[in-house]
């Protein structure tokens, strides 16, 4: 290419990138959202099913075994079934199953029960809760995808 060839070229300026914060400020706020209403619904489950000093805190339990039920489901129908809208994911599975589901309660019980005298249900509460966890989203996943992909055959 000659010099006046070269003056005639026009270089495009490179397009403008939306900045990282403008991209991921629809999840946070979606996550953040969904968050607070999981919360709730665990906060509120509490209250309507307190745990006494030193007993098994059935209400966490429950919570976290059917909150991984519905997280095996749920991933079965976002992955396997249906195209879903790019925030349901993180409104449902992060935020509102993220904040229904508790590590961190679970933890202050499992403290709770040592710290009341009961070693022993602690550690069967620790144990039976990782396991019961771990079987309800295998279990709840493996049925999902029986039932939804044999429909779509």
């Amino acid at each position: 290419m000659t010099a006046p060839e070269a003056e005639n070229v026009r270089v495009r300026p490179a397009p403008r990138r939306r900045s990282e914060w403008r991209t991921q400020a629809p999840v946070v706020a979606v996550v953040a959202v969904g968050g607070a209403i999981g919360a709730s619904a665990r906060y509120g489950l509490t209250l309507v099913w307190p745990t006494p000093e030193g007993c098994f805190p059935w209400a966490t339990f429950l919570t976290n075994v059917v909150g991984c039920a519905v997280i095996g489901v749920f991933m079965v129908l976002v992955t396997d079934v249906w195209a879903a809208h790019r925030m349901v994911r993180p409104f449902f599975g992060t935020g509102v199953l993220g904040g229904f589901t508790t590590f961190s309660t679970y933890a202050v019980d499992i403290r709770r029960l040592v710290g009341a005298g009961r070693p022993g249900l602690g550690l069967a509460y620790l144990a039976a809760t990782l396991v019961a966890a771990l079987a309800a989203v295998w279990l709840a996943s493996a049925a999902a995808r029986r039932v939804f992909i044999r429909r779509q055959r």
